[in-house]
């Protein structure tokens, strides 16, 4: 008698609302669909009603105090997952405008029993109900609690039905505590959308599912041509921010001549390196040559590059690996983006490339992209994204835009230093009147690496760097004629 009952779970045809849900919504569930008006409770009922739908599987959907159904099908067309052969066949509209007009709810609750018996739907869905909320100190309106006993009622009679049901309402808030249908529902949706000054984002919450274990929290959601694609925010596994240990030849090489010596052997597998510089330092070039030395390895890259259109891609070295299909390229042109939906671009493209390499270029730009709401948290979302890319052994290269105050020494503009494994600062110095770049490795975590400041130069071939600074001596900070002993910057580095 210890044998578990098995529930189907029905795939909802909503990209990313399956792993929210636990995989999917329980067979003869009785589901609650609600949130504030227009953010999308009934362009989510009927994308999954349309995936769902069937002649062995078939969809009755009510308009209650809702759109008539010409109207709301008139919409719905817009949307690429309408099919409108499905219209009469496995889906059929009731519409129940008619019959509330004298406000006999028993009534209503009659009609949908009748069509219920008639059609034998696998999936109702019932369209939809402003919640009516009782203030204490008013009297009681007859109508209002009709209403409100009618919900309940419907609500009590769709857990009944051997049907997968689904009520649409528009509630401004979460009311678990004040409606009983909330508490008969086995799941619970919300939608909602924030205004943040002129950007808006939608997100949604499962609040409840019986008997699995749904995703907490709540996750960006954006509503296209295709429908609505949730990015379900990403939740840090146990070991992914565990210490990773350096061991054996688990070092990639950078493809910049004597870095990897100044690094310790290179950059080691699954660490994020921040490579910090002023504006025109060379971060771009550098994090090329770390995407074109994979590329000659046999190991594809993925570069989300904020600052720059296709287009105008950074560099002609950069198109061509981009042109070969070796390093994927995340479109990141439209603004007010989340850092999940971010996420959910990288791993994917990461996965249909096979990727070890991934740049960010640039942390400033990712940040500008991203909507308001999310920038207020950028450092968390920074965090969360460096996180999770390195949990799947993925190599990341961020670049961040620093001024170079010449006398001060900084390594973030964000305070997410420490938030890195590696970091590399590329600076200037004033030598003869001239702007001399130099650069040096900040830290290699759980590794020895160089202490040194180097001189580099970037020439069509990329960066070479060559001798120390510290072969250079009575260098006076703002002084740069009282050199002693010009130095040779041909000359060839040390070993």
């Amino acid at each position: 008698m210890n044998k578990k009952v098995t529930i189907t779970k029905l795939a909802t045809g909503v990209p990313g609302l399956d792993e929210l849900l636990g995989g999917g919504i329980p067979e003869f569930s009785f589901n609650l669909i609600a949130g504030s008006p227009g953010c999308g409770k009934t362009t989510l009922a009927h994308q999954m009603m349309f995936s769902l739908a069937n002649p062995d599987r078939r969809a009755l959907f009510f308009t209650v105090l809702g759109e008539p159904p010409l109207k709301m099908l008139r919409y719905q067309q817009q949307f690429a997952y309408f099919d409108i052969d499905k219209i009469n066949v496995s889906v059929k509209y009731v519409n129940l405008a008619s019959d509330l007009l004298d406000g006999n709810f028993d009534k209503v609750l009659a009609r949908i029993a009748e069509e219920v018996e008639k059609f034998s739907p696998s999936l109702i869905f019932v369209d939809s109900f402003r919640s009516i909320v009782q203030s204490a100190r008013a009297p009681i309106d007859p109508a209002v609690f009709g209403l409100q006993h009618f919900v309940q009622e419907l609500g009590v009679q769709m857990t009944s039905w051997q049907a997968t049901s689904f009520l649409i309402g528009e509630y401004p808030t979460q009311e678990e505590g004040s409606s009983p249908v909330f508490t008969v529902a086995d799941g619970i949706l919300w939608m909602s959308q924030h205004l943040h000054r002129d950007s808006m984002v939608r997100k949604i919450q499962v609040v409840k599912m019986r008997g699995q274990a749904q995703r907490p929290g709540l996750h960006t959601f954006r509503m296209t041509d295709q429908g609505i694609e949730v990015f379900p925010r990403a939740i840090l596994k146990n070991n992914s921010l565990g210490e990773i240990k350096v061991q054996g030849n688990t070092r990639l090489t950078m493809g910049v001549p004597l870095l990897d010596g100044m690094m310790g052997g290179g950059l080691p597998v699954a660490y994020s390196l921040l490579v910090v510089g002023p504006t025109g330092s060379g971060k771009s070039v550098l994090a090329t040559e770390f995407l074109a030395e994979g590329v000659r390895l046999g190991e594809p890259g993925v570069i989300a590059a904020f600052e720059k259109s296709p287009n105008q891609l950074i560099s002609k070295r950069l198109q061509a690996l981009v042109k070969s299909g070796h390093v994927g390229l995340i479109d990141t042109r439209s603004l007010d983006l989340s850092i999940d939906e971010t996420l959910h671009d990288l791993v994917k493209l990461i996965e249909q490339k096979k990727a070890k390499r991934v740049v960010i270029d640039s942390l400033s730009g990712f940040e500008l992209a991203l909507s308001p709401v999310f920038r207020e948290n950028f450092r968390e979302s920074l965090y969360r994204l460096i996180a999770v890319l390195t949990s799947m052994g993925v190599t990341v290269l961020m670049t961040a835009e620093l001024e170079d105050r010449y006398t001060d020494l900084r390594f973030s503009s964000y305070g997410s230093a420490f938030l890195t494994d590696s970091i590399v600062a590329l600076r200037y110095v004033e030598i003869f009147g001239q702007f001399k770049r130099v650069i040096s490795v900040v830290k290699v975590r759980s590794s020895p690496h160089s202490k040194d400041i180097r001189f580099f130069d970037i020439d069509e071939d990329g960066i070479k760097i060559s001798g120390k600074l510290s072969q250079f001596r009575g260098i006076l900070s703002g002084h740069p004629n009282l050199i002693e002993n010009r130095p040779d910057f041909d000359s060839q580095p040390e070993a």
